[in-house]
């Protein structure tokens, strides 16, 4: 599911159906998200939100950034007759990082939509905050399936986002550099991405050095914070917070889209950095700070048990909820053993960072960067292009309609399309479509992507 609060207006979006990847030795569990939406349950924060049945993406849908062919072979593609695709499979990099298992079209469909949907309720002023655990799969290209991550929803939302928002603010604080959404927008400064993340001894994706910048309208407008192994909450605190205040204050985003990857956790399985829970949960709690629509996703994180007790907590601070050390009882309560505390201590790595040299360096470089930037580059305002989920009633709606009745727990009543602008620095290219094109590909950066259209 979705989550959206209440007093801030929150929706909380929850991914019911959790395939299982073959084979144990897996990384990837998605078995997290139902042991996170049973903490939020447990816990009654569920009480304070606005809790929606996502809906399902479209081919439609995912083809506004990915290529018709990669999404048609992810829709036809199953265990059973994977043997028969046996070219797709190398073609879009489909197979031990991102195997093929049962239900995948429909899991990618369900987290995608979920990220979708909260973009679009952002846009009609719905809520404040929509929050999507199952969302920020940050790796994805527009020909391919990267790093456990198929469909990249993180930039199919920010492209919704952009039909309404002069400028989308991205913020990933994965350990992972977030290549697939700095590719998708290098060209534009429609969007500005921040990313937080290990770089170094070829840890994957082996991309986000401070000196990836952008290029062309973009230029400037990709900023990268490249860390070494073990950071602990000071040190990310004292980077993290002044930078992403002179981001906001220089770029003056009118949403922000956040990727909350709990693999920066101290002791993840494949992460190296030294988060506590409340220091990962102290960079949320600072973007919610700036009172900006926002939409909270979540990423990696290998460590279920951490991952689950992160992501709730960091429902809380988003609801202005507090809850206790002490685990409520559920289905799962035995994965949280031996101490079933909210925050156990674990953070044994050691910071090889070295404040304040190398992150005194760090924040200099970066700062020196932003300098650089046109203060809130400005856009023309156009006519707002038809909605990918569509809020208006019909007397007899159709269920499996978008934004169909059954998806939503109240009724909605929002201006006319056609009495509603947006802004963009867009050009019409003929009566039916208004296009801005991207060209970005995975070595070199120049892969044609369309941002926008009108029906």
């Amino acid at each position: 599911m979705t989550y959206f609060c209440i007093g801030l207006r929150c929706l909380y979006h929850n991914v019911e159906s959790v395939p299982s990847l073959p084979g144990a030795g897996h990384p990837m569990k998605p078995h997290r998200l139902s042991l996170t939406h049973s903490l939020v349950l447990h816990y009654g924060l569920y009480k304070k939100m606005m809790v929606f049945k996502p809906y399902k993406a479209s081919q439609h849908d995912m083809c506004r950034f990915h290529s018709e062919d990669y999404i048609d072979f992810l829709q036809k593609v199953s265990p059973n007759n994977m043997q028969g695709f046996t070219k797709s499979l190398n073609t879009f990099n489909v197979g031990d990082d991102c195997p093929v298992f049962p239900g995948l079209f429909e899991f990618c469909s369900r987290y995608t939509g979920a990220s979708l949907q909260g973009a679009t309720q952002l846009n009609h002023k719905i809520c404040d905050i929509a929050i999507n655990w199952a969302g920020g799969l940050h790796h994805a290209k527009k020909f391919e399936a990267s790093g456990f991550c198929y469909v990249n929803d993180i930039v199919i939302s920010i492209l919704e986002l952009l039909k309404y928002h002069p400028r989308v603010l991205y913020i990933d604080i994965d350990i992972h550099h977030g290549d697939g959404v700095q590719e998708a927008f290098y060209l534009t400064d429609r969007v500005m991405t921040v990313s937080f993340h290990k770089y170094g001894n070829y840890f994957f994706p082996g991309t986000g050095d401070m000196y990836e910048v952008g290029a062309e309208s973009g230029r400037y407008y990709c900023l990268n914070v490249p860390l070494r192994d073990g950071i602990d909450d000071q040190s990310y605190r004292q980077l993290f917070q002044p930078v992403i205040k002179q981001v906001v204050d220089f770029y003056q985003p009118t949403c922000i889209v956040l990727q909350c990857g709990a693999d920066s956790l101290g002791c993840d399985r494949l992460g190296c950095f030294n988060l506590s829970i409340r220091g990962h949960g102290d960079c949320v709690e600072f973007v919610k700070s700036f009172r900006i629509p926002l939409l909270v996703l979540g990423g990696g994180g290998y460590t279920v048990r951490n991952v689950a007790r992160c992501w709730t907590f960091e429902t809380s601070l988003l609801l202005d909820e507090s809850i206790s050390d002490e685990l409520p009882y559920s289905e799962y309560f035995e994965y949280f053993a031996p101490d079933f505390t909210l925050h156990p201590d674990d953070t044994t790595l050691i910071n090889v960072n070295v404040w304040p040299q190398y992150l005194e360096q760090i924040r200099q470089s970066v700062f020196e960067n932003l300098k650089m930037l046109n203060h809130a580059p400005s856009v023309q305002i156009h006519d707002v292009p038809s909605d990918m989920l569509s809020y208006e009633r019909t007397d007899e709606p159709d269920p499996d309609e978008r934004g169909g009745d059954e998806n939503y727990t109240r009724s909605v009543r929002l201006p006319r399309r056609a009495e509603t602008k947006r802004r963009g620095n867009l050009t019409c290219e003929g009566e039916k479509e208004r296009s801005f094109w991207v060209q970005t590909s995975r070595t070199s950066l120049q892969t044609e992507q369309e941002l926008f259209w009108k029906d």
